[in-house]
């Protein structure tokens, strides 16, 4: 029987895996750096989650970037001494863009919130070690455009704070997000557009989601490796958007093809991010955290992605 057109696309990547593999077989000997996104924890204190990750092997975290106005979010000194207690490193910081501080929003005053909270993250990743600011061009949850001009106005703004990402050394990760939940740059391809219209090399990089790109891309691993040298970090969860190995998410293909990135390397992550189902995920952020949920959650995560990685390399 013949193959289907994705499963086609799955044995090239498959097959230039396997062929660099036996090239260049130090290559594979590092494993993928395993980080989480906290943000999806609710209000759970800082010092609970850390312990959770620290109990189930993950030793990089993605901050909620929660510096919402110069009084909020995490303070560097505390969340230094809960990190190093529980031996996990900061990957990036997650970075929140609702309608209240929209890149691309056709009111001043949401523009020059997204400018400020940009600047209040970066200060903070730097000081906590992080390597990446993510960023989202357009507000989440906001899936219909305001007008024709969101996208020049977003590249307009983001430019006004691209010297910060310069000046503290924090690549920004542009994040494209599926169409029910934001209203432009969907894809990897208009992801790259976005970059080179801002035109700065403090906005140079991305970061993927597999969940949003199963909607949006037409092979979530040739998306991978079209992104290439730019992808900093991958966001995980299953097709569900839930548990990694809870749903019918091809993670073989997505673990050969970042392998053929070379993306098990130092500064590159894969993060798991599962959020349920929804057109808006934010209010997860200030959900009550159920501890026994969400211990399963990160357990089982790591030790499928873990099975699934080893059982990748182990092919001949």
């Amino acid at each position: 029987m013949p193959l289907q057109n994705f499963e086609l696309k799955n044995e090239k990547i498959r097959s230039a895996f396997l062929e660099w593999k036996r090239k260049a077989p130090e290559r594979f000997e590092r494993r993928l750096n395993f980080s989480w996104s906290n943000w999806g924890f609710g209000m759970e204190p800082l010092a609970e989650s850390a312990a959770r990750l620290n109990q189930y092997g993950v030793t990089y975290i993605e901050l909620h970037g929660n510096h919402y106005g110069p009084d909020l979010g995490y303070k560097v000194k505390e969340t230094k001494e809960i990190l190093e207690r529980y031996r996990i490193q900061v990957a990036g910081v997650c970075g929140m863009f609702s309608a209240a501080n929209d890149l691309a929003s056709n009111s001043a005053a949401a523009r020059q919130a997204a400018v400020d909270y940009i600047k209040r993250e970066l200060e903070f990743t730097a000081a906590v070690g992080g390597k990446y600011l993510l960023v989202v061009p357009g507000a989440v949850g906001r899936p219909k455009a305001y007008d024709d001009m969101e996208f020049a106005r977003s590249v307009e703004t983001l430019r006004l704070v691209a010297d910060e990402f310069t000046k503290y050394g924090i690549q920004a990760a542009i994040e494209p997000v599926r169409s029910a939940e934001v209203s432009f740059v969907h894809t990897i391809e208009e992801a790259k557009a976005y970059i080179e219209a801002v035109d700065h090399p403090g906005v140079r990089h991305m970061n993927a989601d597999t969940y949003h790109m199963q909607a949006e891309e037409s092979h979530i691993g040739e998306a991978l490796l079209a992104a290439g040298e730019q992808l900093l970090n991958l966001h995980v969860a299953d097709s569900n958007r839930r548990a990694l190995g809870e749903g019918s998410m091809d993670f073989d293909t997505i673990i050969m093809a970042l392998y053929l990135l070379g993306f098990n390397r130092e500064g590159r992550f894969v993060t798991p991010e599962p959020l349920g189902p929804g057109g808006d995920p934010y209010p997860a952020m200030y959900g009550k955290p159920d501890k026994q949920l969400l211990d399963r959650m990160v357990q089982t995560s790591v030790d499928y992605f873990r099975a699934r990685e080893e059982a990748v390399l182990s092919q001949a």
